[in-house]
């Protein structure tokens, strides 16, 4: 345990993930005095003309992936689809990428089928960005072009402040590309957005979570990276059944096991899928489904709040203000979130 101590007397100030997690937003600042690298790589994409973006990530760099997927079919327009590694490190099959973007993102750019992936696809005519945290990883020497991440050491099994270093990277790399010059200086004040994030009151959802098994994350859009981060977080520090989903695919099989006992997390973040999240929470809460809404247009015993901004930057302060959620639930639950079982920092997958 974290300092010596028990979990019974573990204080979740003393968890690497709570500080690391509270360090996010600094984090994104020191990566704002670099925006040079962001306006260079942003005018070498426009020049490439991409008639198509490959991302390529492993767990919570996947989930950054949703988000750029997201954010660059609605900002660039561009289709942006992901890579299954596997194609490559376990079958071998070499495509056709040329006058394609492939982007791969990891926080240790170790792993050695993300690797086998970058090589595949230079070999395959792809042009190669990587984002990573770590300047001596691999990942960094085998892309064409490297944007490093700046979140600095990160110790904790769980990446925080590497997660929202990457969400604040592919933002501001979009907002390059395009020009977008609304975004560029929303970008400005996202640190001290992210450290009101980081200061809301979520203890309605550590109540509601502290006892149950099952849960479910709903965002849409560009909030369903966030769904699916911070599902995976609940698994992998409290112990907690989480699956992160898009509003529109809960009525597809999962919406049946919602219940009393079975509760869900929804995402509504201040654009167009906003108001359909907000509309499911009450459809569900009708039904004796505990809801928690995460929702700046909404009020009740079980909203948390968040700060209203921008529809592309919404989802790096949601999912600021849950991380100190879960820190906060993992301890309350009896558990260490520096310390899961049967997983380590980096993830070596073939």
């Amino acid at each position: 345990m974290a300092h010596g101590e028990s979990s019974a007397t573990l204080k979740v100030e003393h968890t690497q993930m709570f500080r690391e997690a509270a360090g996010a937003s600094q984090a994104v600042l020191t990566q704002s005095e670099h925006q040079i690298q962001f306006d260079a790589l942003g005018a070498i994409i426009r020049s490439l003309n991409p008639r198509l973006v490959i991302t390529c990530a492993r767990g919570s760099s996947d989930h950054a992936a949703t988000y750029a997927k997201y954010l660059i079919e609605t900002r660039a327009r561009v289709i942006t689809a992901s890579a299954a590694p596997s194609v490559s490190s376990v079958y071998g099959i070499d495509q056709d990428l040329r006058g394609c973007l492939f982007l791969a993102i990891s926080q240790s750019g170790r792993s050695p089928d993300l690797l086998a992936s970058v090589a595949a696809a230079k070999s395959s005519g792809a042009t190669v960005v990587a984002l990573c945290n770590s300047p001596d990883a691999p990942l960094m020497a085998a892309a064409h072009h490297a944007v490093l991440l700046n979140a600095g050491p990160e110790s904790s099994v769980a990446a925080t402040k590497s997660y929202l270093a990457t969400l604040a990277a592919l933002a501001r790399l979009v907002a390059a590309w395009t020009g977008d010059a609304a975004l560029t200086i929303a970008l400005e004040a996202l640190p001290a957005l992210m450290e009101r994030a980081w200061a809301l009151d979520w203890s309605a959802a550590v109540a509601l979570l502290e006892s149950v098994e099952h849960l479910y994350v709903v965002g849409r859009g560009l909030g369903l990276g966030a769904a699916q981060e911070i599902a995976l977080k609940c698994k992998e520090t409290c112990h907690l059944h989480a699956e992160g989903f898009s509003s529109a695919e809960l009525r597809h099989g999962p919406f049946t096991l919602l219940g009393p006992k079975f509760p869900a997390l929804l995402l509504a973040q201040s654009d167009a899928a906003g108001a359909g999240v907000n509309a499911l929470a009450a459809e569900l809460a009708s039904r004796q489904v505990p809801v928690l809404l995460a929702s700046a247009g909404a009020y009740g015993p079980r909203t948390l709040p968040v700060i209203d901004c921008t529809a592309e930057l919404g989802p790096i302060l949601l999912v600021q203000s849950a991380y100190r959620m879960i820190a906060t639930l993992a301890v309350r639950r009896g558990l260490d979130p520096d310390r899961p079982p049967h997983l380590s920092k980096v993830t070596e997958t073939l």
